[in-house]
C-alpha cells in the first residue's frame, strides 16, 4: 500500500472517531431533564413552560416525574395541561412571603407537580407542557429540581445548580429570566431580529467561501487538463 493511501485511510479513520466522540457527547449532554423556552422576561405573564423528560436508560422505563417549583421566587397560577396516558397532580404551599398582584394579595402558590401513570421507553421523550399565569421579577433564574422514577426502582436526581463554571453532573432545569418586555413572549423570541440578520450574514459568508471553492476547483481542474496536454506533447 502507498504511503498515500495509507495516510488517506488514517485521515479518515481519525475523523471517523472524532465525528463519534462528538455524536457520543452530545447524547450524554442532552440526557437530562431540561426546561423551554430557556428564558423568559421578569415578570412575564400568560406564557407556558416545556419540561422534556427524555428516557436515559436501556431496559427501564420512566414512570414518574417530579418537578419542585421554588416558593422563594413563586411561580403563580400554575396550570398543568393534559398528557396522554399520564395524570398530574400539582401540591400547592403557602408562601412565606405573600405577592401582591393586580388581581389581589396570592399567599399559595404551586411548589410541586408530579406526573404519573404513563411511562418513557428508551430513546424516547416526553414533553410536559406547564401553564403560567405571573413569573416572579425580582430575580434572575428559576431552578426547577426534577426526580425521575424508573420502572426498576432507580431514580435519577435533576437537582444540582448551575455554579458559573462546567454543568454539573446532574442539573436542574433553569430558567433565566431577563429585562424586558413581560407580555408573556419567551425572551428568546425578542432576539430573533437580531439572530436573523446573524443567519442572513452566515448565509452571504457560506455563499461567498462556496463562490470562492468553485472558482479555485474550476482552475485546478483547467491546470491540471493543461498539464496533461503539455505532457502528451513533450512526449509526442
Amino acid at each position: 500500500m502507498s504511503v498515500s493511501r495509507r495516510t488517506t485511510r488514517r485521515a479518515a479513520t481519525v475523523a471517523a472517531l472524532a465525528t463519534a466522540a462528538v455524536l457520543l457527547a452530545a447524547g450524554a449532554a442532552s440526557a437530562h431533564v431540561t426546561v423551554h423556552p430557556d428564558s423568559y422576561a421578569k415578570g412575564a405573564t400568560d406564557g407556558v413552560l416545556t419540561f422534556r423528560v427524555p428516557n436515559e436508560e436501556d431496559k427501564a422505563f420512566t414512570t414518574k416525574v417530579q418537578v419542585f417549583l421554588p416558593t422563594d421566587h413563586p411561580v403563580l397560577g400554575v396550570l398543568v395541561h393534559p398528557q396522554d396516558g399520564w395524570t398530574a397532580k400539582v401540591t400547592t404551599t403557602k408562601l412565606k412571603t405573600p405577592v401582591k398582584t393586580d388581581d389581589g394579595t396570592i399567599t399559595e402558590a404551586a411548589s410541586e407537580i408530579t406526573f404519573s401513570g404513563g411511562r418513557i421507553g428508551a430513546g424516547q421523550y416526553e414533553d410536559f407542557n406547564v401553564a403560567f399565569g405571573q413569573l416572579p421579577d425580582d430575580t434572575d433564574r428559576l431552578v426547577f429540581k426534577t426526580l425521575q422514577t424508573y420502572s426498576d426502582g432507580k431514580v435519577a436526581r435533576w437537582i444540582e445548580e448551575p455554579t458559573g463554571g462546567d454543568e454539573p453532573e446532574n442539573p436542574a432545569p433553569v430558567l433565566k429570566l431577563t429585562a424586558g418586555d413581560a407580555s408573556g413572549a419567551p425572551a428568546s423570541a425578542r432576539t430573533a431580529p437580531a439572530t436573523a440578520k446573524a443567519a442572513d450574514a452566515s448565509d452571504s459568508t457560506a455563499r461567498g467561501l462556496g463562490i470562492a471553492g468553485l472558482v479555485v476547483g474550476v482552475l485546478g481542474l483547467a491546470a491540471a487538463a493543461f498539464a496533461i496536454v503539455r505532457g502528451r506533447s513533450a512526449r509526442s
